[in-house]
């Protein structure tokens, strides 16, 4: 009996150092995880920081499909193109970026340049549509009856957001420092969702605040209710504007920086070298806002970067790659 007693004891002895074996590693768990967590949400707040030019663009430049559209039909269209917006980055790119930073990392920074120059052209020629004469005219749209129109403005906005995605996408996966093919998978899908969320959430927030503005006009009880709602209605292409302006400086910035960094790192260090230089300089005439001061001339010099950029690209894209992409697509579709 006396042996089975101490067998037993035994036994108890080791279920309670194996109970405390469990709770430690639960714990070192627990602790990893939240590491691992913390990590997580920093990367993804860094990585979508640094898409924030595309963001902008992308949010500015959605609006302009749902104009001349039943207002019923905004909503439902803007809906539309998120969903397209999440195929595009969550089917799409999100496996070929994983993909790509796995087998040939080298190509990433190739990418991002040839993304970097997209949007200096895109921004570029912005500029240039603004200041030229582009009086154009409406007369293919004004053949398709609402449907037909709603369908290919869909069309059209979800290939936009594929080539802005595929920026975005770019841009976040390679500021994201966290190792392992999982966990950038599972930061790069977050970023995904939640820029998708923040720039069709604004989108459908500005195409209805205008109708919103006219219907408190309408129905406020009070005088200042009213004004606000008429306020609203007055403000909104100024909003439009500011929002394009900006989205068109966000775009030659961020296009100037990534093609800047791009040169530096394959050895052209003369340009990033200069800017940073000016912005030293003019960190020193005001020490005691250094930060903010060296960060908005470089911010500034990338974006002029950009520009010269762009305005270099827009012939040759216009009057080289196009023709030459029409010629090849008339002759595949001819066979």
């Amino acid at each position: 009996m006396s042996g089975l007693l101490a067998l037993l004891d035994d036994v108890a002895a080791i279920a309670k150092l194996a109970a405390a074996q469990v709770d430690d590693i639960a714990g070192q768990a627990a602790k990893v995880g939240a590491k691992v967590a913390a990590s997580v949400i920093d990367d993804t707040a860094k990585a979508g920081a640094k898409a924030v030019g595309v963001v902008i663009d992308d949010t500015a430049v959605t609006p302009k499909y749902v104009a001349n559209l039943p207002a019923a039909r905004e909503l439902p269209i803007v809906w539309k193109i998120a969903r397209g917006s999440v195929f595009n980055k969550l089917v799409i790119l999100l496996p070929a970026a994983l993909l790509l930073d796995a087998f040939a990392p080298r190509l990433m920074t190739p990418l991002l340049m040839v993304g970097g120059m997209y949007l200096c052209f895109e921004g570029a020629e912005k500029i240039v549509h603004l200041f030229g004469n582009h009086e154009h005219s409406d007369a293919s749209e004004a053949t398709l009856d609402a449907a037909s129109l709603e369908e290919q403005r869909v069309a059209g906005a979800i290939k936009t957001d594929f080539i802005l995605s595929a920026e975005i996408m770019t841009i976040a996966l390679s500021a994201i420092e966290a190792q392992g093919t999982l966990t950038r998978g599972i930061i790069l899908a977050l970023i995904a969702i939640g820029i998708t969320a923040l720039v069709y959430g604004a989108v459908a927030v500005l195409v209805k605040a205008d109708d919103a503005g006219l219907k408190l006009a309408q129905i406020g009880r009070l005088s200042a209710t009213k004004a606000i709602g008429r306020g609203v209605v007055k403000a909104m292409p100024s909003v439009m504007t500011f929002i394009s302006t900006v989205g068109t400086a966000a775009m030659l910035w961020v296009g100037g920086s990534i093609v800047l960094h791009g040169l530096e790192t394959f050895g052209v260090t003369v340009p990033g070298h200069f800017i940073g230089q000016v912005a030293a300089q003019a960190g020193d005439a005001f020490p005691g806002a250094r930060g903010a001061v060296e960060w908005s001339v470089t911010a500034a010099l990338d974006g002029v970067f950009g520009l010269a950029l762009g305005l270099v690209l827009v012939p040759v894209v216009n009057r080289v790659f196009l023709p030459v992409y029409a010629g090849i697509r008339g002759v595949s579709e001819a066979n």
